[in-house]
């Protein structure tokens, strides 16, 4: 859930790629992957759904 932490401080794939000293693609294809699992389109639903099933508090 870090990606999802760091993306919604604003952070760019990127630059979360960098902070998490991995690849931009590792990352795109990690927030894909959670995308699928919160079975949602976007990013900002990522987010929600993200915050409502209590993934970002877990850790």
């Amino acid at each position: 859930m870090q990606i999802v932490s760091l993306l919604l401080t604003g952070l760019t794939d990127h630059a979360v790629a960098t902070h998490l000293e991995t690849s931009l693609r590792t990352v795109q294809r990690r927030v894909r992957s959670l995308m699928d699992l919160a079975q949602v389109q976007t990013r900002m639903q990522l987010g929600f759904q993200a915050a409502r099933l209590g993934w970002l508090d877990a850790g």
